[in-house]
């Protein structure tokens, strides 16, 4: 990453010391929304170049006296920062707080095209304030991000992903992050898997940090793709591709602000709940060719929102499902992530969304992912289903991903243990870790199934040896109660 990832380091460690920050997600957050004001600075200036070379006037977003090089990091003749002229301590607060995020707050209410970058900018800081308390901090802080220089393309693409990384910390950081990280091994299989084309319009109804958008970007514009890309496929990729929504304001604005530093200038990105729609008033127009997600489950939904969808639930993974079955195009592909209830459980509810994806949507793999996927955050047992508007299912892929090791929050999951699945995943070949399911073998609309192969390994055992496993099972059993009876009786002691 050359001298990138140190500089981020630096820059972590000295908001640390900040008595406003606390944690992975407030120093994510300031650092996000100076990193963003360099990269428009950078961005104004480019398009002010090229608009020079081609003889016309480039229209400045920002006001001159809001730009990075006058308050943030003014230079004097030999391009070395004006220490006379840039501002520190409590000015650099006062000016922050009082004057520039007003400023760019008041972009949302006067653009007029809510695909613009300004309306964008005003949306971003919307939702932002800045929490570092000391000017001195600030200054330190915008020094190291002034020698980050997002004209150069390597710089960006480095810069990024290092982004990213600083999403992934504050998702390990654990708390409210979890609803908007999403490991990215599991995201890039999921992609490659779903196969997105320029063309198509891709949907995340839950985009958290934006971890799908992004990645199907990046999948679409991989250097050898980038060959074939005509001027016209850009502009598509820019304004006509991403489509997504997030209620929650800090997910909101870092997926923003993800999409942009990732090369995406204009992404169609709302913050709105997506369970508020009536899916009933979802029309062909209104849907996506590919949808992409992993929307928040184990929530509990109220009726207002229930009364949104034919097959009404409180839990919140069901009523997502639902959603995205019906923004989905004739023809169109999804990726969803889902907990391991909504496969096995047959209540009313579950059953009947189950019967609708098994009936008008080929339903054709299920890869099941080992417990840890998502800690620290949730231990919850997940698996990604994915799905075509082509027809009705007739029979069931099952991937089983195996890691050598039980995860945890230090040993996460890698693009290792997924690489099996998706060399698989075009043959759907039958291994040790995968196996085919009929659907008119499958009862009550329960669309779990064990893996074949542990199954066998079970039946052969030995009985002798299955008599010693319950047996053990049995003292263990015995054991814990004991230790529970004594924890009990000397907490009633005291």
């Amino acid at each position: 990453m050359g001298d990138l990832q140190p500089k981020i380091d630096r820059i972590t460690d000295i908001l640390r010391r900040d008595d406003g920050i606390s944690g992975a997600m407030h120093y994510t957050e300031q650092i996000s929304w100076i990193l963003f004001l360099k990269f428009l600075n950078d961005y104004e200036d480019n398009k002010n170049a090229d608009a020079k070379l081609d003889g016309t006037t480039y229209n400045f977003v920002i006001d001159p006296e809001h730009r990075w090089n006058v308050w943030a990091c003014p230079k004097g003749s030999d391009g070395k920062l004006d220490v006379k002229q840039a501002l520190t301590g409590d000015d650099l607060t006062r000016y922050v707080n009082e004057q520039l995020f007003p400023y760019l707050r008041g972009f949302k209410n006067g653009a007029a095209d809510l695909k613009s970058i300004r309306y964008k900018i005003g949306a971003i800081f919307g939702f932002l304030e800045n929490r570092i308390a000391s000017g001195h901090t600030l200054r330190e802080v915008l020094d190291i991000i002034d020698t980050l220089n997002f004209q150069s393309q390597n710089e960006l693409f480095e810069l990024s992903h290092l982004y990213e990384n600083l999403l992934q910390g504050m998702g390990n950081d654990g708390g409210n992050a979890g609803e908007f990280y999403t490991p990215r091994c599991v995201i890039k299989a999921m992609v490659q898997a779903v196969n997105p084309k320029v063309g198509q319009t891709i949907y995340d109804g839950a985009a958290g940090s934006c971890g799908f958008l992004v990645e199907s970007y990046e999948y679409m514009t991989t250097p050898e793709k980038k060959k074939n890309l005509k001027t016209a496929d850009w502009r598509t990729l820019q304004t006509e591709t991403f489509f997504g929504n997030e209620k929650t304001p800090l997910a909101y604005v870092l997926g923003v602000m993800n999409m942009i530093l990732h090369g995406i200038e204009s992404p169609n990105l709302y913050k709105q709940n997506s369970l508020t729609q009536n899916i009933r008033d979802i029309q062909e127009k209104d849907r996506y060719d590919v949808i992409l997600a992993n929307p928040p489950f184990g929530g509990k939904e109220k009726s207002q929102i229930q009364q949104n969808f034919p097959v009404q639930s409180n839990a919140t993974e069901l009523l997502f499902l639902q959603h995205f079955m019906k923004s989905l195009k004739v023809g169109g592909k999804a990726g969803i992530v889902v907990p391991e209830g909504v496969l096995f459980q047959t209540n009313n509810a579950f059953t009947a969304v189950k019967k609708e994806l098994l009936e008008n949507f080929n339903l054709h793999t299920i890869v099941s992912l080992p417990a840890g996927v998502f800690l620290p955050y949730s231990g919850v047992k997940t698996n990604f289903i994915l799905f075509d508007r082509t027809g009705s299912t007739s029979e069931i892929w099952y991937y089983e991903v195996n890691p050598p090791y039980k995860l945890t929050k230090n040993k996460p999951i890698t693009s290792e243990h997924l690489q099996e699945f998706t060399e698989l995943f075009k043959t759907r070949a039958s291994t040790p870790n995968s196996w085919t399911v009929k659907v008119s073998d499958i009862k009550d609309y329960d669309i779990s199934s064990k893996n074949p192969s542990k199954q066998k390994d079970i039946e052969h055992l030995p009985p002798a040896e299955i008599l010693a496993k319950l047996k053990a099972n049995d003292i263990e059993i015995s054991n814990l109660l004991e230790e529970i009876k004594m924890i009990m009786g000397e907490g009633y002691g005291e």
